[in-house]
């Protein structure tokens, strides 16, 4: 394993450490030395925000780091009861004012139970004085991400470089939008010939627009830290970095129009691929805005399935972290990308005919359940089945708006769906319900049944699902006794089944090498035009925007 490697002018700045490989074990005490390091190196602050994942990214580990960067600032108590550390660790001298945004992105708020569980009692109960109120009322440290409401758009991502980068695709120039919280936390500048007046002007425009003649202030500048797991990822490609702040605490034009771009690329073209079309737009926002006016640092985790079964502290539902990277730039989210292919792409010799997959408590709706489809599209026979036991699934979108779009529309394929958004202006101010539509579509190519705890027989198949019964697929799949993997069992009629089993979609991408491939090859020129605010037209024969190049003929 390597060791932290402390920025300097010899190496790369914007990079503190790189550890792991597909071997590797970080345990916890390890974690805690190397984050308690990190901010020793970044010196005193008084103002500290924190953008972790929110309870569907529960096995990022991204809950334990940011409690240690809690305990480490003096903000909460150390809770040391179900940890063993060798040696003394490091705290801060100061004690400055924490606040924590999970980057819900368009998902539900998390539930008090959730983030005790995820960050640990003290933070969850932690209250704190809002020192702007003269009523001293208390307030939790958490903040909760509002996407439709609580954002500001800090500049945009040229019409031009949106085209090019999606093969001339989509003519729309990308907001770059953020909780208006984490924008509040630029750097502050002075300027001895502008007044204050002006220097405050200068702080609500556009980055790229600030006067040259400012320079920092040297009192401490706010710090913002984002905190996230880097893994495959069916709208960007892999997970995490800018999409963390773009998305995970992003408005809704950003969001609509990313996930739309990405469905209009094609999910087969990005999964998997860290340097794709989408994630330049991102990373043209990150260089343009969030380098230069924020002190923005990212802790990227890389997790996998553990290598001991003994299980024990450091592991975590046979999950453990097998790569940390902390930076400031792409450098870092592109080292965690080298390794999180290593661990969590899995490229299978045959494509298995049926697929079980197992949903966690952290997967209720199927706005998060398709990850289900999504990361084993790839992999799955044409004429497969695909069965997804979701014992707390209760709805289908994050929020009421999204819920009923997609109970109106239906996962019923890429030309139903385009259609849809053409006669729905519901449709066309929700991009990303557009987008997500698409992505939990099978195109026909194989057949999805879900098993939820809370959906009824008749909400599943008015969606374009099929629907069996949890109890009894669970008698059939026993989760308790399956292996990751390939399994056989025999069926009613004493025939061998063989059937490949996954506990846990977000931890990993499958594929069969031909369709991998296949999506690889998708950059020739598109002469269909697709503007997101009028009608929709398939492309390149793909039977719809986002479908399979080559869609099966239909069975009669």
């Amino acid at each position: 394993m390597s060791t932290p490697q402390h920025p300097s002018q010899e190496q790369q700045p914007g990079l503190f450490c790189a550890i792991g490989s597909p071997a590797t074990s970080i345990s916890k005490q390890k974690l805690r030395e190397t984050v308690e390091n990190f901010l020793e190196s970044l010196g005193a602050r008084d103002d500290v925000l924190l953008l972790p994942p929110d309870f569907t990214r529960f096995h990022s580990q991204a809950g334990t780091i940011t409690r240690f960067i809690s305990e480490y600032y003096n903000f909460t108590e150390r809770e040391e009861e179900a940890e063993k550390f060798d040696g003394s660790r490091k705290q801060s001298a100061s004690s400055p004012s924490i606040q924590i945004i999970p980057a819900l992105g368009t998902h539900a708020p998390m539930k008090h139970s959730q983030i005790e569980l995820m960050f640990g009692s003290n933070l969850a109960n932690k209250t704190t004085c809002n020192h702007n109120d003269s009523s001293s009322e208390k307030n939790s440290p958490f903040v909760v991400h509002n996407w439709r409401d609580d954002v500001v758009t800090i500049g945009y991502a040229p019409a031009e470089m949106v085209e090019q980068a999606t093969h001339g695709m989509v003519r729309e120039k990308w907001p770059a939008q953020l909780n208006k919280l984490v924008w509040e936390k630029r750097i502050q500048r002075e300027s001895n010939s502008s007044s204050s007046s002006d220097v405050e002007e200068a702080a609500n425009s556009n980055a790229a627009d600030a006067p040259k003649n400012q320079r920092r202030k040297t009192n401490p500048q706010p710090l913002v830290i984002s905190i996230g797991q880097v893994v495959p990822h069916e709208v960007t490609g892999m997970a995490n970095y800018n999409k963390n702040l773009f998305v995970g605490v992003g408005g809704v034009e950003a969001i609509n129009l990313s996930h739309f771009i990405g469905a209009v690329h094609g999910m087969e073209k990005l999964m998997g691929r860290g340097n794709n079309p989408l994630r330049e737009i991102l990373n043209y926002g990150s260089q343009q805005y969030l380098e230069k006016e924020l002190d923005l640092w990212y802790i990227l985790t890389v997790m996998g399935p553990s290598s001991s079964s003994s299980g024990g502290d450091d592991h975590n539902d046979g999950v453990e972290m097998k790569g940390l990277f902390i930076g400031r730039d792409v450098k870092c989210y592109d080292l965690a990308c080298d390794l999180s292919l290593k661990v969590n792409f899995n490229l299978l010799e045959r494509s298995p005919k049926k697929i079980v997959i197992y949903l966690n408590d952290e997967y209720h709706s199927t706005w998060l359940g398709n990850k289900s489809i999504y990361r084993t599209r790839m992999a799955i026979d044409d004429g497969g089945e695909l069965i997804v036991l979701a014992p707390w699934v209760e709805t289908f979108g994050e929020d009421d708006t999204i819920d009923s779009l997609i109970r109106k529309v239906g996962y019923v394929g890429t030309p139903a769906i385009m259609q849809a958004m053409k006669n729905d202006e519901d449709l066309k101010c929700n991009l990303s319900a557009v987008a997500h539509l698409i992505h939990g579509s099978s195109e026909g190519r194989f057949s999805v049944t879900y098993c939820p705890g809370k959906l009824t027989k008749e909400e599943v198949e008015s969606v374009g699902f099929m629907y069996a019964d949890l109890a009894e697929m669970k008698q059939v799949y026993n989760i308790e006794t399956l292996n990751d993997g390939w399994n056989t069992r025999l069926d009613e009629n004493g025939v061998e089944e063989e059937f490949y089993y996954i506990s846990n979609p977000a931890l990993g991408l499958w594929a069969h090498p031909s369709r991998f491939e296949e999506g690889s090859h998708g950059s020739e020129k598109i002469s269909d035009d697709v503007a997101v605010s009028i009608s929709q037209e398939a492309s390149d024969g793909s039977g719809g925007v986002g479908g399979w190049k080559h869609p099966p003929k239909t069975q009669a």
